[in-house]
């Protein structure tokens, strides 16, 4: 089986085979008011008697904070086969048992977690466990069931926080992720597979992971075991606080091999309390796409290190645009927080206050400049036949000028540059990146609406020079530095 990041909203012992057809109606609109307590979680830990960081009392963590950890179970309709699409060929009701694989609504159920943050019913869980269901349970720990209404969900976190009509409930105080210590001991507790209140011990693996999930990826790494079931639940540290939201796990077998993740409750914070207000996340906004600073394109940028965000396009009227930011432009710094790698931007624009002006310091063709942006608010996410021209020999491409019909055909935003139709294998343009459909339109800052253009450039730098080229790659622009 592939190696692939599992999130944790399925559970294999949660879903129900069925063998006909079940269609489940929406669950009425319950009675929930939406007015947001004033203060939505406490910081305090628990009173409890914790040793040294090297032995925390974990025995007694876990009887504390088990009660606040909930089991979270979700019916949803779908459509698609009901039953494993794998049917033994000799299995003689093989015929019967096919009209029900068809593309019929049918119920599938499964499990997650989450955990109670207020005593008034607000509980945390991931937006994968509750998506699409039409119907919430949430069991607690003493054994009461409450229908769950989602409050809010955001997607790009994978955070929700539901709603059940109790009060009086037991809480988890919620720490501070942002000193988390590398080698320092977490514990997670869940439902995985559907065992309830388990706890697990482990240690934090690694901090700022970005698995792909979304620009605003920030994760705890982890071995304390997560498996299905765990979404949603908390990860302690040894002050009885929560630090992570167990969300997803990297797997071979879709079990715990020691690689989980967990989104820090610093990241989650300003989310959950704009859905407990609002039942949505509005966002700042920049206006720029950006790309990591390679060693590369150090070098090409006259750059002595590879930390910051280079900038790879503006958006036309942009809060960037407006203060003057470009494309080539590196980002150092924003709002006084210097920025060790690109990924760290988007966070620090997200939380930023709609229409505060913040400094930053960025990097203009080696010189260093203080800009001053005010972030907005994100919006809610006549031709002849031409034939390809070989570039020269030493960068390995194959690559023709855009056209009007050939920007039609392969759906191109330019209607200049030059389009990438072949990369040789282990040539300098294969090594830095470029792709069939890439799109050239600067190179070394010089705009190329040909492939004339494209050949005076190269050859203006001796072999091997790093040559900054900007490549438009359907709606993302990004710049390479190709050996010349």
């Amino acid at each position: 089986m592939s190696t692939k990041l599992r999130r944790r909203g399925w559970i294999a012992a949660g879903f129900a085979a069925l063998t006909g057809i079940v269609l489940v109606a929406l669950i009425p609109q319950l009675g929930f008011s939406r007015t947001a307590p004033a203060k939505l979680w406490t910081e305090e830990p628990p009173k409890v008697s914790t040793q040294a960081v090297a032995a925390p009392d974990w025995v007694t963590l876990a009887k504390t904070l088990k009660p606040a950890v909930v089991n979270v179970s979700t019916k949803r309709v779908e459509s698609g086969p009901s039953l494993p699409d794998r049917l033994d060929p000799a299995d003689p009701f093989r015929e019967f048992f096919k009209q029900f694989r068809e593309n019929r609504p049918h119920a599938v159920r499964s499990l997650g977690s989450g955990f109670v943050i207020n005593s008034d019913g607000y509980v945390v869980s991931n937006n994968h466990v509750v998506d699409g269901a039409s119907e919430i349970r949430v069991k607690l720990s003493d054994g009461r069931e409450f229908p769950g209404k989602v409050l809010g969900r955001d997607p790009k976190t994978d955070l929700a926080l539901l709603k059940i009509e109790a009060t009086g409930l037991p809480t988890i105080p919620i720490g501070d992720s942002e000193g988390l210590q590398v080698g320092e001991p977490v514990m997670a507790i869940g439902n995985p597979f559907g065992l309830e209140q388990t706890v697990t011990t482990g240690i934090v693996s690694g901090t700022g992971r970005v698995i792909g999930g979304s620009p605003y990826d920030d994760f705890i790494q982890t071995d304390a075991s997560i498996n299905p079931g765990n979404s949603g639940g908390p990860l302690i540290n040894t002050r009885g606080q929560a630090i992570g939201i167990n969300s997803a796990i990297f797997s071979q077998s879709g079990g715990s091999i020691g690689i989980g993740f967990a989104i820090p409750v610093n990241l989650a914070k300003p989310i959950l309390t704009q859905l407990a207000a609002d039942g949505h996340v509005v966002r700042a906004w920049l206006g720029v796409s950006i790309q990591p600073v390679t060693p590369e394109l150090a070098k090409s940028l006259k750059l002595s290190e590879t930390a910051g965000a280079l900038v790879s396009s503006v958006t036309d009227g942009s809060p960037a645009a407006k203060a003057g930011l470009k494309a080539g432009d590196v980002i150092l710094e924003y709002n006084g927080q210097r920025l060790a790698r690109a990924d760290r931007l988007p966070n620090a624009v997200a939380t930023t206050p709609i229409g505060r002006e913040v400094p930053m310091t960025v990097v203009r063709e080696g010189k260093s400049m203080k800009l001053t942006v005010k972030v907005g608010e994100q919006a809610k996410s006549k031709e002849a036949a031409s034939e390809p021209a070989k570039t020269p020999a030493r960068l390995g491409l194959t690559v023709e000028p855009v056209t009007p019909r050939l920007a039609r055909e392969m759906d191109l935003r330019d209607d200049h540059g030059v389009v990438v139709r072949d990369v040789e294998a282990d040539s300098p343009a294969a090594e830095a990146g470029l792709q069939a459909g890439d799109v050239i339109v600067e190179v070394n800052r010089q705009a190329v609406r040909n492939v004339a253009d494209l050949h005076r450039q190269i050859d203006r730098y001796a072999k091997g020079t790093p040559v900054l080229m900007l490549v438009h790659r359907g709606e993302t622009s990004l710049f390479l530095a190709v050996a010349a």
